[in-house]
Order: structure tokens, then sequence, then C-alpha cells
């Protein structure tokens, strides 16, 4: 293919998929689900677009910016930049989206110039992005500085190593069939029950969230960025309060999506130390996506983990029996949480790989 300079532009944020300047938007969840499925033949892994919508509309917590590259009329590709708004936050989230068709031609070079540039003029020092990759063995395999798992060379990610990205983390993406048997499941709940002992209740909600509990699931949801195995992926601690949990459910439940939270209780301490979620979109038919799953340090080795997984997915299971599959993401060094997938009844159905160069 011939390389050329495309014409790029700012991805408009609409107040409404339904305005007349809602058409990039469209666009942008078009190609967020074709990329999915060129990438690794699953498209329902991407959010829908009205769930994009409603993230990108408040910026509080993340501020979210898009380019879109354009031959002619023709869009050829995307690129999104993510800002954490935390006070010392120092790095940039990208997400390259070129179609196969277009790529070669010199788009995806102009598009992560761009970010680039985009990143410097924003005052972060620290790119980040993730790459998907089919679950095969080629001749040509990467490894991860983790060490942990491997995964086949993509054009993707071809281009990041050529622009200075170093691999840092391998996350095995693993589904749950909804309509198997449920035997194991309830088993290995009884069994985590009993591990688990007196001194832990379970809570289980719809959200929102009870209005008294927002600051402990703020507290065990800001674990989320020290606690879980990263690698030597930099991100910088959360901080979230009782307003950010508000509207994160604001923006995960806007556009008729359901969330189901279950948590752990430590009776003698009252704190939150284990939660799981499942979020499904507005097409009660779709694809499940497990968003968070943790049990804070000081409290594993208590089959926490298989405690929360398990009851949400048999409560799922009623709530939502139209839905196939539950998806999630874990990384591969997490053999704990791999472990409890892999009882459950979870399977490998794509990797990703995490990456990031320092400016």
């Amino acid at each position: 293919m011939t390389t050329f300079a495309p014409t790029i532009t700012p991805l408009s944020v609409p107040a409404s998929l339904d305005d007349d300047d809602a058409s990039d938007f469209r666009a942008y969840g078009e190609l967020n689900r074709l990329i999915c499925d060129e990438a690794v033949g699953l498209p329902d892994i991407a959010p829908s677009t009205a769930q994009l919508l409603a993230s990108w509309q408040d910026p509080t917590d993340t501020l979210s910016l898009g380019f879109v590259a354009r031959d002619g009329e023709e869009i050829v590709g995307m690129v999104t930049i993510a800002y954490p708004q935390e006070e010392d936050a120092h790095a940039a989230e990208i997400d390259l989206m070129v179609p196969t068709r277009h790529w070669g031609r010199g788009v995806e070079e102009s598009l992560l110039a761009l970010a680039e540039s985009e990143t410097r003029a924003y005052g972060r020092s620290l790119m980040q992005t993730w790459t998907l990759h089919r679950p095969i063995e080629t001749e040509h395999m990467i490894t991860p500085r983790t060490g942990w798992g491997r995964v086949p060379v993509t054009p993707l990610s071809e281009a990041l190593v050529d622009h200075g990205y170093e691999f840092e983390q391998v996350e095995r993406n693993s589904e749950f069939d909804l309509r198997a048997d449920p035997a194991p499941v309830r088993a290995l709940l009884q069994e985590a029950r009993t591990a688990a002992g007196p001194d832990y209740r379970v809570m289980q909600w719809m959200a929102p969230i009870p209005a008294n509990r927002r600051d402990g699931y703020a507290a065990i949801l800001a674990r989320l960025s020290t606690d879980a195995p990263s690698g030597e992926m930099d991100f910088v601690a959360e901080v979230w309060d009782a307003d950010r949990v508000v509207r994160r459910e604001h923006r995960l439940t806007s556009a008729g999506q359901a969330l189901s939270i279950v948590v752990v209780e430590h009776i003698p301490s009252g704190a939150i130390v284990a939660y799981n979620e499942l979020l499904i979109a507005a097409d009660r038919t779709s694809i499940t996506h497990q968003l968070g799953t943790l049990v804070a340090r000081e409290h594993r080795g208590h089959r926490l983990g298989a405690l929360v997984k398990c009851t949400n997915l048999l409560h799922w299971r009623e709530l939502m029996p139209q839905s196939p599959a539950v998806s999630t993401f874990n990384a591969e060094e997490n053999r704990p949480m791999l472990s409890i997938n892999e009882a459950v009844g979870f399977v490998p159905v794509s990797y990703a790989g995490a990456w990031q160069k320092r400016l």
C-alpha cells in the first residue's frame, strides 16, 4: 500500500448518540468492535457505544480525548488518549485503532506520533497501551518482562516495539459459560464458605450501592490500583471516596446497563475486604463483563476470592438468564485468581499485552 498522510481531526463528544454531531462517536464504537473482532474474533469484549459515551462525558476522574484519521471522507483509523486525573498522575493510556485494510499505509504511524505529541503537551511522561492476541502458538512469540505467559506477534505489537514501547505483562482473557451445569460453582462456593469462617459476611447489591456502604466500597476499589499484580506497569495509586463511587456507578449504569456487586465484610473490623462485579449492557442477551475482583492483601488465604466470584456468578444466572457468558481479564502471574477461574470453569479465549513507553 502507498504511504500517505491522513487528515486528522479531534473526536467530538456529543450530548447524545442521536445528535447531529454524533456520527464520529458512533463510528468510534463501531471501530472498537471491529478491532476486537479482527484481532481475536471477540467483538463483544468491546463496550457498547452508549457505555463509552457515558464514560467520556464526565472528565472528573479520567479525561478522554480522541482523534479521527480520514482518507477523504472515509475514516481509516482513530486513537484515543485517557488521562487519569489524580494529582500525581504521570501516565496517559492510548488505544490505537486501525482496521486491517488500512494498516501499513502510514495511518498507524501518524496516529502514534500524534498521541505521543499530545501526551507530552499534556505534561505526562509515560504512555501505556494494550494489545489483543489470539490464544495460539506461532513461529514468532513474545514474552513480557514479567516472564509470565507469551503471545503471538501482531502488526500492532511490532509497531509498538518500533516506537520504543516495552512489553510488560500478559493478561489472560477467560470466558465462563453461563449455561453450563452450575454444580461445580455451587460446590466451590460451599468450600469457600467453610474456609472463610464466621469472621466474614457476604453482601450483594445491584448498583447503586447503599449510601452507608460507599466509603467502605471506595476503600476496596482504591486497593485495585495497588494490590492487583501489574508487573512493571507504572500505575498511580487511585484516590477514591464516596462521591467517586457515585460517579462511577452513573457512568456504568446510565446507558441501561446492570451492575451486580458482591462484597465480603470482615465482621470484627467492619471493613469491606473483597469484592466482585458483573456488568451487562442494556442488551441483556449480550456477553457479561466481569469488572474488578480483589481480595485485600491482609485477608488473602481465606478463599474470599472464590466466595465473591461464585456468589455473583450463581446470582447472575438467575438475574440475566439470556446472557451467554462472562468475560474477564487477569494477569498471567496472578495464579491464585486464575486457579479460582479454572476451578469455576473459565477457559482462555484470548490474551492482552500491556505495554509502556517512558518519554
